[in-house]
Parts: C-alpha cells; structure tokens; sequence
C-alpha cells in the first residue's frame, strides 16, 4: 500500500548475501543457453571442414536444438512443478553438461546432432525453471523484479558474449570448444544449487497427462520446423503441411487442457488480462529483435567487412544498455507503473528500428550501433516488467508451467521473426539480384563466387549483392517498426484499467 504523507515509508528488504549467490546460480544456465544459441554459426566452417556433413545434416546440427527445445517447454515446465523446479534445475544442468562433451568430441556429422538434440532436451528443463524459482526465492515485489531484471540480462550478455568469445576460441582451439566451454559452468550449477536454491513444486499436482505431453511436443515441433524451413528454403507443400499439423494439434490440446481437472497448462490463465498482454509484447519485441540481430551480424561482416569478433563488439552496447535498462526498470514501474514502462519501452524499440533504415552499403556500422542500443534499451525496459507480471499473474503452484509459456513465447517469437521477416529480406535480395551479372541467391554465396570471378567482375557482383541485402535489411526495420507501433497501441488499450497498474 502506498505510505501517507505523514507515515514513514517502510523499509524495503534488502537481497541477502545466501539470495545473492542462489540469483547468481539461476543466471548461469540461461547465460549458457544464449550464448549456445548464437556461438554455433561461427563454428559451423570448422566443424564442417572436419565431419564434412551434408546439407541436410548440417541443416539439423543448427535446428535441431531449437526444435527439442521448443516441443519440451511446456512439458518439462510442468514436470518442474510436479517432481520439484530445483530438483529438475540439477538434472537438467547435468544433462546438458554431459551433452556439452559428447558435442564437443562428436566424431560424426550424426553423433553432433545426436548431441545438439540432447542439448535442447537440457535446455528445455533449464528456461522455465530457471524464472520458476524466482517465484520462491524471492517473495519481495521488489525484490523479485530486480532479481527478473538481473536474469532477463543472461540472456543479453550471453548474445554479446556469443559471438566475442566464440570467435577467440575459434582462433585458438578446435570448433568443439564452442561446446565444451558450457560443462564447467553447468557442473557449478549441478553443485550449487541443492546448497543455495529451496526447493519449490505443486503440493497437488495430478498425474501428468501422457497424451497432452504428446500433443504439446505434436504442435509445438512440426510448426517450429515449418517456420524455420521456410525461411531457409522457402514456401513448400511440405512446410505449410507441418505448420497446418502443428496448429490442428495445438487446438487439440488446448480442448483437451480444458476438460481435465489436472492439465498439463491451465488455458485460464490466457484469460488474465495482464499475463496475455505481457506475454504478447515479449512475443512482439523477440520476433523483431532476432531478426535484426540476424540480419545485422550479416550485414556487418558480409556488407561492411568487419570479422565476427568486431561484429559482436559493435552490438555489444546494445546488449549492456539492455542490462542498464533493465535495472532501471525496477524503479520506474514503481513511479510510473507498469503499463507506462512497457509503452516507453516499446517506443524505444521503435526509434531504433526506424533509425536502422538509415544504414547505407558504405557506412554505417555507428548506425548499427546506435540502433541496436535503442532496441536492447528498449527490450530491457519492457521485458523486465513483463516477465515479472507473467509470473506474479500465475498461481504459486503452475510458475514453473506459466514460464514455459512465456519461454515458449521466446522462442516462437524468435523462429517466426527470423522466418518471416528474413523471408521477406531474401525476396527483396533475389528480386534486386534478378539481373546481376553471376547468380548467387544470398549474400553469403556472392562473396564466395566473387572470390572466384575477374576482379572487375567480382567487384560489379558484390556491389549488387551488398546494394540488394542493405535494401532488404532497411525494409525489414520499417515493417518491424510498424509492427512494434500496432502492438504499442493493443498493449496500451487492453492493460488500460487501474487494476494493471496494481
């Protein structure tokens, strides 16, 4: 309640030292898990020259971790609740420690995506359980907005780290260092938590449901690989297939959710008005910030010549200013509410969308820069608040299956972003490149066979590609800006009551 103007305001609890350690515990594997997803594209020349996998084979080393990830988050959400989140925390980090070193010494292009997928199957037991015991941990309002705002910046320093990190071991080490660097860590949480984190769970669960487990991974996997495919590969019968499957098991098992006493996803919490507006807007900034990143790490290196290591330094701004922001947004949310920080967080990822379109083919790495400080600013700003009004929405006993929602939302976000706004990168370079003078369908492809051409002939041919990939990344920012606008003004209108602001 607010103090009077005469009552002395009571004095906020402070984080002790014991919940220190135990928010440094949960921090760990989510920084694991951001920069597993972002440090494999730079190993991928390494590791191919030495497996030499297919393309199909070397499709799924990159997705396959995803695809688990994404088809298991509901389930071991729940499952965390049911067996205990800490207890599912320690497992989890085991398995993905020893998935870490059985990736690392892959012999074979088959035994590497046998790994990557047990890595997704760790991860997936990893995320929601992670935000779950923060719930317990942390029983301040406060306390626990600050601890979320600590965690969601695992997320940014892992992406910064990615790139910066996985370029120095890849100039000194072999490309399984990329993967074995996550075992020690993932060894300290297997180690620290049964001492620092208390243990958390439904005191009535029910039985786990075998057929909603089924029908989660049944709607979550084929629509997370159809997306995914069609931004590689384009539209196909076979992609919108897998998407329709996807979505029919999905209704299935939302109908399903709503007739047993005990489901696997409480549907009722989309009923909340705050936990769908929430979990909307952290939806809505992931799709357009990955996309960027993908789009800029390219745009970097394969436009402006820089090597990943300066890619990564030049974003990394981004990434501290998201940290900062995040920080920030404790306080501000309790000055000017909940629904003022996720709109002012919102209208900076705006600016830095619509600042990225005036990058140009010669210039413009401070450009990028910029931008992407103003997009991480902005991120931090809203996710911060978001996150934490996912978790206060929920019920104690289903935190770890409301996480897994908001996970699931991470990811969706994240694939479909990267589909749909890369696909519409890739059609505006194809359509430009129509008439260059030597065919290369991406960027990448142009610089290899410009390397192969007369020099007159591979400079007229990168120039092209460079001209058709920056006006590609200038139009995806406008539509991505105009995306943010549309969900600013439906997050403003349906949190819009004096109750959001509680």
């Amino acid at each position: 309640m607010a103090a009077t103007l005469h009552a002395p305001q009571e004095p906020r609890a402070r984080i002790s030292a014991k919940q220190g350690w135990a928010l440094a515990t949960l921090v760990l594997p989510v920084l694991l898990i951001s920069i597993d997803m972002t440090v494999l594209g730079f190993a991928v020349p390494f590791l191919s020259e030495d497996l030499a996998p297919t393309s199909s084979q070397l499709l799924w080393i990159v997705d396959v971790y995803g695809f688990v990830l994404a088809g298991l988050l509901v389930t071991m959400g729940t499952l965390g609740d049911r067996v205990g989140r800490r207890k599912l925390l320690v497992i989890g980090s085991a398995a993905f420690a020893v998935a870490s070193v059985l990736a690392a010494y892959a012999p074979s292009a088959e035994a590497l995506i046998a790994a990557r997928a047990l890595l997704g199957l760790a991860g997936a037991t990893l995320m929601p359980t992670t935000l779950a015991l923060m719930r317990n941990l942390f029983h301040d309002d406060r306390q626990r907005k600050f601890a979320i705002a600590i965690w969601a910046s695992g997320f940014s320093a892992g992406a910064a780290l990615g790139p910066i990190l996985g370029g120095w071991l890849l100039e000194h080490f072999w490309w399984g260092s990329v993967f074995l660097m996550a075992a020690p860590v993932s060894i300290a949480v297997v180690l620290a938590a049964p001492f620092l984190l208390p243990e958390s769970k439904d005191p009535n669960p029910g039985r786990i449901d075998v057929p909603s487990v089924a029908l989660s991974f049944l709607a979550m996997f084929p629509f997370v690989y159809g997306v995914k495919t069609i931004a590689e590969h384009g539209v196909t019968v076979a992609t919108v297939a897998a998407i329709a499957a996807g979505a029919v098991a999905g209704m299935w098992f939302v109908r399903r959710q709503k007739r047993l006493e005990h489901p696997l996803i409480d549907v009722g919490l989309f009923r909340l008005r705050r936990f769908s507006a929430s979990l909307a807007t952290n939806f809505t900034i992931v799709f357009a910030m990955i996309s960027a990143l993908f789009l800029l790490t390219q745009y970097l290196q394969l436009v402006l010549g820089f090597s990943p290591m300066q890619a990564g330094l030049l974003l990394l701004p981004g990434m501290v200013v998201s940290v900062v922001s995040g920080l920030f947004a404790v306080r501000m949310s309790e000055r000017t509410g909940m629904v003022r920080t996720i709109i002012a967080g919102l209208v900076l990822v705006i600016a830095g969308f619509a600042a990225m379109t005036f990058i140009g083919i010669d210039s413009g790495a401070a450009v990028v820069a910029s931008a992407f400080a103003l997009i991480g600013a902005g991120s931090g700003l809203a996710q911060t608040v978001t996150n934490d009004a996912i978790l206060a929405a929920a019920p104690a006993d289903r935190a770890g299956a409301a996480s897994a929602i908001s996970e699931t939302a991470y990811e969706l976000g994240g694939a479909m972003g990267v589909a749909l706004l890369g696909s519409l990168a890739t059609g505006i370079y194809r359509t430009e490149m129509a008439d260059a003078p030597v065919e290369a369908e991406t960027l990448g492809e142009a610089a290899h066979v410009a390397a192969t051409l007369p020099a007159e002939t591979g400079d007229a041919l990168m120039e092209a590609a460079r001209t058709a990939f920056t006006d590609g990344l200038r139009t995806v920012a406008l539509v991505a800006a105009a995306l943010v606008l549309i969900a600013t003004v439906a997050v403003g209108r349906a949190l819009r009551t004096r109750s959001s602001e509680r």
